[in-house]
């Protein structure tokens, strides 16, 4: 049995904070009440996907990481992510994802299990449900220490029908509804990250425009007090060392990000 307590960090790609109050997404506002977060998170420019997840698990700004488009390109500088720290310390690694460029978040070997189902614009966020019932599945045995759960069709509904559109918030709801069925199944001492990569305005984002750069960033999980604010200013460099904190584990010296809690 592992020392270290568990995580799992939840990740809806695109989603805008006000999005969680129109929605409705009455589990992640369950989870806010519960925790401690904001709305009002930062991240990093470019405002896209890659280099905002790069930046997420490797603890480091593009200028560091070097990952500037939706194309991977290995670091020149190599950086340790959070999957590999995680996986060198011992705990099991879990990811279950939809875009298949996030395939390169941890060395080959980082991860013990990775679950992979391409998004079909046609089928709606199907292979997001497909993904998230997957997921209830496997964390429901407890034999993990980081399990990462990507929620795409938020953002690719904003792409195709516009941010803030009735069909995007339809697509918020989904993915909240999507975890509340992940949540009960959880061991007692699991922190939950509820988080964006990045916001969205029009049809697009990676502007330095706050509908594209704020985010919404939830800790939830027992010895967290209910209804705090993290103290600002938080940014998304922020939750891979909040994680290995609350992992017991230590973050790389490298990292520029803080623990939170």
């Amino acid at each position: 049995m592992s020392a270290h307590k568990p995580a799992v960090l939840i990740l809806v790609d695109g989603l805008r904070p006000e999005a969680m109050l129109e929605a409705p997404a009455p589990t992640m506002l369950r989870l806010l009440a519960g925790g401690a977060g904001t709305l009002r998170a930062r991240t990093v420019m470019p405002s896209v996907t890659l280099p905002c997840h790069t930046s997420l698990f490797y603890g480091v700004a593009p200028e560091r990481h070097g990952i500037t488009t939706n194309r991977w390109q290995p670091l020149a500088r190599p950086l340790p992510s959070l999957f590999d720290v995680v996986h060198a310390a011992g705990p099991k690694t879990l990811a279950y994802y939809n875009w298949e460029e996030l395939r390169d978040l941890g060395a080959p070997g980082a991860l013990d299990e990775a679950h992979f189902i391409r998004y079909l614009s046609e089928r709606g966020d199907e292979s997001d449900q497909l993904l998230f019932d997957m997921a209830t599945q496997r964390l429901a045995r407890h034999d993990f220490g980081l399990a990462f759960l990507y929620y795409g069709s938020v953002d690719c509904t904003g792409h195709e029908h516009g941010w803030m559109s009735q069909l995007y918030l339809r697509r918020v709801a989904d993915a909240d509804r999507a975890i509340a069925r992940v949540l009960p199944v959880l061991p007692p001492d699991c922190l939950v990250v509820l988080m964006a990569d990045h916001g969205g305005h029009a049809k697009t984002h990676g502007s330095e425009h706050d509908q594209d750069m704020l985010i919404p960033v939830i800790l939830n999980g027992p010895g967290i007090g209910a209804g705090l604010a993290l103290p600002e200013p938080v940014n998304i460099t922020d939750v891979a060392p909040t994680i290995l904190h609350w992992m017991g584990i230590a973050a790389p010296r490298e990292w520029t990000g803080r623990p939170l809690v």
